[in-house]
């Protein structure tokens, strides 16, 4: 048994639990089934003919982290407003389509007024680390204007926020923190504006620089149609996902996987405004607005990239 235990000691074990029981805890770190309410014994004397459904089997580390991602979900300090999207970002699903664990460190990138960051600070709260990275504000833009409003959210909630870190970073030469200290970079429906201002190749380069070899880099944006060509498309907010690939690849990235999670076959793709035609933008105001009430938000492609993991030395010749 002792063996046993001392094999449980990974990075998930160590993790404080999250607004679970100790004794739980205790059972889910080791491994071992547990009576409900009692305390652990020695299996020596439990009796024989105890009725099974009285133990509650082992949590696995990713059952642990769909349960945290619910109560972070329906925390009572996300907004009301930010709460309603959930049908179109489906947040969880694509979290966990990421692979993301409260033990990691995660950078998201620009995450504006913190739509995600509602989830991801709370989540990574007690056992891993939350970097906002922001760009470097100039003035008195939307850059300054996010960034300010996201401070002052993490300030006003120190118990859900308190452990947040924030990054500035020059989109044309930009750094996310030391190299190869991110489990997980992400970013939503941020590349169309990169691509519009050409710093996106940078930006790909710094994300595969900041995460540790096979750490992941998840990427969402709005998603134009197979046959567009970039320069069709670039100023209405879309992106062909064949050149997003090429971003990450060039910097060197490998697609793992593409998920649906976040499609919407409803999405036409060829509005007066672009993208922001669609809520929750709404471009053109009452204007059809039922009818783009009725389409939702856009159609998203979902693409998991790794940062492969460095050859293995050359065994020496004898």
């Amino acid at each position: 048994m002792k063996r046993e235990m001392e094999a449980k000691g990974t990075k998930m074990a160590k993790m404080k639990p999250v607004r679970v029981g100790a004794a739980l805890w205790l059972a889910v770190c080791l491994g071992l089934p547990m009576m409900a309410g009692a305390q652990v014994v020695p299996a020596a004397s439990v009796e024989p003919d105890q009725p099974a459904d009285q133990l509650v089997p082992p949590t696995s580390a990713g059952d642990f982290t769909s349960a945290q991602l619910d109560s972070a979900l329906a925390g009572s300090w996300r907004s009301p407003a930010n709460r309603a999207r959930d049908a179109y970002r489906h947040p969880k699903a694509t979290l966990q389509f990421f692979g993301i664990r409260p033990d990691q460190t995660v950078v998201e990138i620009t995450p504006g007024g913190g739509w995600y960051s509602e989830i991801l600070a709370p989540l990574l709260h007690d056992n891993g680390h939350y970097i906002a990275a922001v760009q470097a504000p100039a003035g008195d833009g939307e850059a300054r204007r996010d960034g300010d409003a996201l401070h002052r959210k993490f300030a006003a909630d120190t118990a859900h926020y308190g452990k947040a870190k924030f990054v500035e970073f020059d989109p044309k030469a930009p750094v996310f923190g030391a190299p190869g200290s991110a489990d997980l970079v992400l970013t939503f429906r941020n590349v169309h504006n990169w691509v519009m201002a050409d710093t996106a190749p940078a930006m790909f380069k710094a994300f595969f620089a900041v995460l540790r070899p096979g750490g992941v880099l998840g990427v969402v944006d709005h998603r134009a149609s197979d046959e567009a060509s970039l320069d069709t498309v670039k100023q209405s907010g879309y992106l062909p996902t064949r050149y997003v690939v090429k971003l990450a690849t060039a910097a060197g990235f490998v697609l793992e996987e593409s998920s649906e999670i976040n499609a919407n076959p409803k999405d036409t793709k060829d509005y007066p405004k672009g993208v922001w035609t669609l809520p929750p933008t709404l471009s053109l105001g009452e204007q059809d607005k039922a009818k783009y009430l009725a389409i939702g938000e856009s159609d998203r492609m979902t693409l998991r990239f790794i940062k492969p993991l460095p050859p293995p030395p050359a065994a020496s010749a004898h």
